[in-house]
């Protein structure tokens, strides 16, 4: 499956996922974010039993949201923002992630970087923010990503890794194979357990409010995007008692 910047491959067990825009150094628009979405779907409902998101240019993972083309509802492709999926995810990232692209890697499960990797989030500086980074307080020491937060200073691989933001610290060029051999292991191990013990772990971790906020805004959009509501409000301007079909 591939679209115009996303590419989705599966083969033997793992899924990888590219962000391939590196003209822009992946730059992610709206429709980026959707059909990143679409990936994700197709990764939760099928054979695949762990996935990798990794970027096809080596110097930017990727440079956040494209302010040319906003993506106001980014967080639909972003794990546990927009949507559960229990099967374990890998980020892998070499160069910048930034913005975005940052919360987008960290809100996986796992996370392999590159020595030359920088995890910047520059929002404090630029002025604009939607507090998806906020999430991240759950996923790295609280001191350290308030202050990235807050300063917009880099986070370098190394530190990223001595504090415990990252699993795994590869050498430069090598973080996709190293990636690759955990989501070996990872597919070979139980599927069922891992997807429980995942599901249990993030649920004892508890959501952060900017997490519960999308929560709540995907159960309404739900119910006001359904069948149900376009008949009952049909039913309203026609003066008749709607029949609702759970739909």
């Amino acid at each position: 499956m591939t679209f115009d910047h996303i590419r989705y491959e599966e083969a033997d067990g793992i899924a990888e996922i590219t962000i391939a825009r590196p003209e822009k150094r992946n730059a992610m628009t709206g429709q980026m974010f959707a059909d990143l979405r679409t990936c994700w779907d197709r990764f939760s409902d099928g054979d695949a039993r762990v996935a990798i998101l990794k970027a096809e240019c080596d110097k930017v993972f990727c440079a956040g949201a494209d302010l040319t083309d906003p993506p106001e509802t980014f967080w639909h492709g972003v794990p546990e923002f927009g949507f559960r999926c229990d099967k374990p995810i890998i980020a892998a990232i070499s160069g910048k992630a930034i913005g975005a692209g940052l919360v987008l890697a960290m809100m996986c499960d796992f996370v392999v970087v590159s020595e030359d990797a920088e995890l910047i989030y520059p929002e404090a500086r630029i002025g604009v923010a939607k507090g998806g980074v906020t999430a991240l307080m759950n996923r790295g020491p609280m001191r350290v990503v308030l202050e990235m937060m807050l300063t917009g200073d880099p986070l370098s691989a190394r530190r990223a890794h001595e504090v415990g933001m990252v699993n795994r610290l590869a050498p430069a060029g090598q973080h996709v194979e190293e990636a690759r051999r955990m989501a070996r292991q990872l597919a070979d191990n139980a599927p069922l357990v891992m997807q429980m013990l995942k599901r249990l772990s993030l649920d004892t971790l508890g959501d952060t409010p900017i997490q519960s906020m999308y929560d709540a805004t995907l159960r309404v959009d739900k119910v006001m995007n359904s069948q149900d509501a376009a008949d009952a409000l049909e039913a309203f301007r026609n003066k008749r008692k709607p029949v609702f079909q759970g739909r």
